[in-house]
């Protein structure tokens, strides 16, 4: 029994002793797993593909990695309660708690919504569900694809109202139209208003394509008058590409490209021509200044293959208190008209810190843009390789230029001589510095502090060398001129962000103060130089004969200030009701004494009717919103400090006592009443989504009316120093229908189509042109010249009718012996040339419809896009084909092969007449990409994508000229008058590769 006892105390005794070495060991173990464990796994896709550059993060420390290119990532932690929090652009966040694991493998779920759903508003941010305004929102991997040189052709086709035309110049930008022309002013004042990252009014050349994250297109007042008296056509919202957190990321991109001209006018060969003159029995043309034996094509001589490059190479990272990434871009762009590029280098750096736990914000920025255009005389040029008689070759046998200068008609001067003895070369440096201090003051309290100042500095050089048609006998003609322009921006505002019960409110609050000036520069043009080696480079070598050869440019040196108070009150109510409300003073130098303060409200309303309960019955409908605002916008664009006052200038030469001296004598009346033009705007729009938002879209109808017009009218020289006063007089209305869809029609495992198409139609009306001192029947415009018609106005601006209304001499036909006869006002014909008041009003440039339609597909690592776009109901006064159509005139200059269709005797053919008035409507494949993308299993490479695109595939359209895309801007849209710079056709092939 005692031995048994024993036995039962030391086997108690050794259990306890095995017992503590156990439970030692587990302390232990705990202890050493608190201190440090190493965690790693694999993050995958939905696919089981794995994901490079997920950002793993520990939340109890803040320590961060990223996953490699085989999706593995490895971190320490220091407790089994440690949350690791996976992001991936795209993807849905995930928190995993660790627990006892050493090995944590994860899927990513793709986040449909996370980049789709923010859009960019004036001064902040919002979730697409809560938005009550018009707003588009393009983001960078739905971008346009193609040689672009400027970041508005990215949209094109992308937006619902937007309008964008493109000539194939490089040096030209687009004309940008959103929802129809609301002004007589030209240039800017048309033009949408650019913010980019928060700095308002800064040139969009700043930018290069690589480095836009998105673009978001506020359209209506509602949405624009935060920014007052800038925004009525418009507000463009531009944010550059930023790093994430916890990410490291090298990219590289560059494509090739190769452009050739898609179309041009078929013009007679020297034979075909020889013979049209001599089946019609001309004498044969003067040999050798007019006829050497020479087929020559004047067209394909002017013009060249356009090649083309760009590079990006940028480089960012982001840690837990910064973020900061430099970029550069360089993009040349020879045009397909010899002598014609653009080249371009972009720099960009930024830095992001935060200090107290994020309280603090800083920001600095800084943007370079270096361009250089050169260019040619395109006025004379582009007519000329039409009109220049393709019987003679471009040289003499000595190999000098071959010109008749006594010869009359159009395209006189050798086209080729033209682009090779005359250049225009522009150096424009483009600098923005801008700040950002933001500090949270108290919870759901930010005050934001911003500063920006942008400088531009533009060359341009002209030279018309010794051998120049266009400069004879003055032995070379230089132009120098140097102009600066700064820009100076200081942002204040606080954001309120409350949220309580059902109650949510955010409240906006800030001061602007912008200071712009303008034309601080001067120019001089002179002639005489012993030769032309120098060109414009030392203009004191020039020896002017006379005073009148030396003609400085004139400049008015411009300092513009605007003074603004704005705020914005956004209130919702249990996630069904929303509410926005905003007002901006706006202070302008720029107008008249007794008008310089001008208030913009607006106000917007929303209803998420899928958040109601009769909602919850109705699963196939998964979004559904009504939105309706209000709200006045101006427009100021375009002007300077001295619009509203009066001006002495320049009244030309006189002689005082033997002596040659300028006059000065008042050239702008002051009007002390001028002020912004107003646009109001009414927008009622429906946001839609089906089948858990495979298929979304929205609907907007709007009135936007713009009241005190500004133009320039006559008045009475007793009464006004000057016989012409700038005023506000008249009225324009636009009124239209946006559609849009989106849809997913398949997603699997591996093949995915989405598709978005976008349609809009716009009513333009001039409602009013006079007032109650000032009237005016009509504005005549679009004096396009031609042979006996430099008086005749073939446009006319007028109550009732659309910017962009033709007025032309209505053709009845051919006569018996083949002359064009035309009516008069009384009814009658004539087969003479009719009168100013035979003119009547026919047709009108505005399109009735505009649309885009855009697919992507994605099989595997594949990816197909591409869009088609078009205008439907515009029309194009074809006023090349008209001078073109000259019969009679064949004997000095060409035809088109259109001529050989009419009668040699019809001397009125040319007339231009609603006979040239042709269907602007055109389908057209305007880009298509196809990319490959490889995820190699290489650290050191995260991904490479290869991709071919072209651009202007194809079009179809019943236009005779060059292209349909003809100007839609200014007063004088939809005219095709010889100075067209041909469409090109595109092919590129190029590379992305992310490191």
């Amino acid at each position: 029994m005692k031995k048994n006892y024993r036995f039962i105390l030391r086997l108690f005794y050794d259990a306890r002793q095995v017992a503590g070495l156990l439970l030692f060991m587990l302390i232990a173990s705990a202890s050493a797993f608190a201190q440090s464990t190493q965690i790693k796994g694999t993050v995958t896709d939905e696919t089981n593909a794995p994901l490079p550059g997920v950002v793993v993060t520990v939340k109890s420390t803040g320590k961060a990695t990223t996953t490699n290119s085989n999706g593995i990532y490895q971190v320490t932690v220091s407790g089994a309660d440690d949350v690791l929090r996976f992001t991936f652009l795209g993807s849905v966040p995930k928190d995993v708690t660790v627990g006892g694991r050493t090995v944590v493998n994860i899927t990513m779920v793709t986040d449909t919504k996370q980049l789709k759903d923010v859009v960019v508003i004036g001064y902040g941010t919002a979730s697409r569900k809560d938005v009550t305004g018009a707003i588009t929102s393009v983001k960078a991997e739905d971008f346009n694809q193609g040689v672009l040189t400027t970041p508005a052709e990215l949209l094109q086709g992308k937006v619902a109202g937007l309008n964008i035309t493109k000539s194939g110049d490089p040096n030209k930008q687009p004309a940008t139209i959103l929802r129809g022309p609301s002004t007589f002013r030209t240039g800017a004042a048309q033009q949408p208003f650019y913010v980019i990252d928060g700095v308002p009014g800064a040139s969009i050349d700043l930018l290069a394509p690589a480095d836009i994250e998105s673009i978001d297109v506020l359209k209506d007042a509602s949405s624009t008058a935060i920014y007052g008296s800038r925004a009525s056509n418009g507000v463009i919202i531009v944010t550059t590409r930023k790093a994430k957190t916890g990410q490291t990321r090298l990219t590289y991109s560059a494509y090739g490209a190769m452009e050739k001209v898609s179309k041009n006018i078929d013009m007679l060969t020297g034979d075909e021509l020889r013979k049209y003159l001599a089946d019609n029995g001309v004498t044969p043309l003067k040999q050798p200044l007019d006829d050497d034996g020479s087929n020559t094509n004047w067209q394909k001589l002017a013009e060249r293959t356009g090649y083309s490059q760009n590079h990006n190479l940028s480089y960012g990272g982001a840690g837990t208190n910064s973020e900061y990434g430099v970029s550069v871009n360089y993009l040349k762009n020879n045009g397909i008209l010899k002598n014609t590029s653009l080249e371009r280098t972009i720099y960009k750096g930024y830095i992001n810190q935060r200090f107290f736990d994020d309280r603090l914000r800083l920001n600095l920025t800084l943007t370079n843009s270096a361009t250089k255009n050169n260019d040619i005389v395109q006025s004379q040029i582009l007519s000329g390789i039409l009109f220049y008689l393709p019987t003679v070759s471009p040289f003499n046998p000595d190999g000098t230029y071959k010109e008749n200068f006594a010869r009359t008609g159009s395209g006189t001067l050798n086209p080729l001589s033209l682009i090779n003895n005359n250049f225009i070369k522009t150096d424009n440096n483009k600098t923005l510095i801008n700040g950002m201090a933001q500090v949270d003051i108290v919870k759901g309290l930010k005050f934001t502090l911003t500063g920006s100042t942008q400088k531009e500095q533009n060359n341009v050089n002209t030279y018309y060398n010794s051998q120049s048609g266009i400069a004879v006998g003055a032995n070379g003609v230089a132009n120098r001129a140097a102009y600066t322009n700064t820009s100076n921006v200081v942002e204040a505002y606080f954001n309120y962000d409350k949220v309580f019960g059902q109650h949510s409110l955010k409240a906006l609050a800030g001061y602007s103060y912008q200071q712009d000036r303008t034309n601080d520069g001067f120019g001089v043009q002179t002639q005489g130089f012993s030769n032309d080696n120098l060109t414009y480079n030392n203009l004191s070598f020039s020896n002017p004969t006379s005073l009148s050869q030396i003609i400085f440019n004139p400049a008015y040196i411009s300092t513009l200030r605007l003074i603004s108070y704005y705020g914005r009150v956004q209130y919702q109510y249990a996630d069904k009701y929303l509410l926005q409300a905003s007002l901006r003073e706006d202070g302008s130098s720029g107008f008249g004494l007794n008008q310089r303060h001008g208030y913009f409200p607006a106000a917007s309303v929303g209803w998420k009717i899928i958040s109601e309960k009769f909602m919850e019955g109705m699963p196939v409908i998964s979004d559904l919103k009504l939105r309706a605002g209000y709200g006045v916008s101006g427009n100021s664009l375009g002007f300077d400090a001295f619009t509203a006052r009066l001006i002495y200038g320049s009244g030309g030469k006189f002689l005082s006592n033997g002596v040659i001296t300028n006059s000065i004598g008042p050239v702008r009346n002051e009007n002390t009443d001028l002020k912004w033009e107003s646009t109001a705007t009414t927008n009622i729009g429906l946001d839609f989504g089906f089948l858990q938002n495979r298929i979304t879209g929205s609907v907007d109808y709007y009135i936007k009316t713009t009241s005190d017009l500004i133009t320039d009218y006559s008045v009475s020289s007793t009464q006004y120093p000057y016989p012409v006063l700038t005023a506000n007089v008249g009225k324009i209305k636009n009124s239209g229908i946006e559609v849009v869809l989106n849809a997913i029609p398949v997603k699997t495992n591996s093949f995915t189509w989405r598709t978005s198409f976008n349609v809009s139609h716009n009513k333009n009306e001039v409602v009013s042109l006079s007032n109650n001192q000032f009237t005016i029947n009509n504005i005549l415009t679009a004096q396009l010249g031609g042979k006996g018609q430099s008086f005749l106005s073939s446009q006319i601006i007028q109550p009732g009718y659309a910017i962009g209304t033709y007025y032309l001499w209505h053709y009845l036909g051919k006569n018996e012996n083949g002359v064009s006869t035309y009516q008069k006002a009384d009814g009658s014909t004539t087969a003479s040339q009719p009168l100013t008041t035979d003119q009547r009003i026919t047709g009108s440039a505005q399109p009735k419809m505009i649309y885009g339609w855009n697919n992507s597909f994605f099989y595997k690592n594949f990816d197909l896009n591409f869009l088609f776009r078009g205008v439907y109901g515009s029309q194009i006064l074809n006023a090349t084909l008209a001078s073109l159509n000259n019969p009679a005139d064949s004997k000095f200059q060409n035809i088109p092969r259109y001529t050989l269709g009419e009668s040699y005797k019809d001397i009125n053919a040319y007339l231009v007449s609603d006979r040239y008035l042709e269907s602007g409507s055109y389908l057209r494949l305007d880009n298509a990409t196809l990319g490959y993308t490889i995820k190699p299993h290489v650290q050191a490479i995260k991904s490479l994508r290869f991709y071919a695109s072209g651009n202007n595939i194809f079009i179809i359209t019943k236009y005779k000229g060059v292209d349909p895309e003809v100007n839609i801007g200014g007063l004088t849209p939809g005219i095709d008058n010889k100075d067209f710079y041909p469409k090109t056709r595109t092919f590129s092939l190029g590379v992305t590769a992310s490191f």
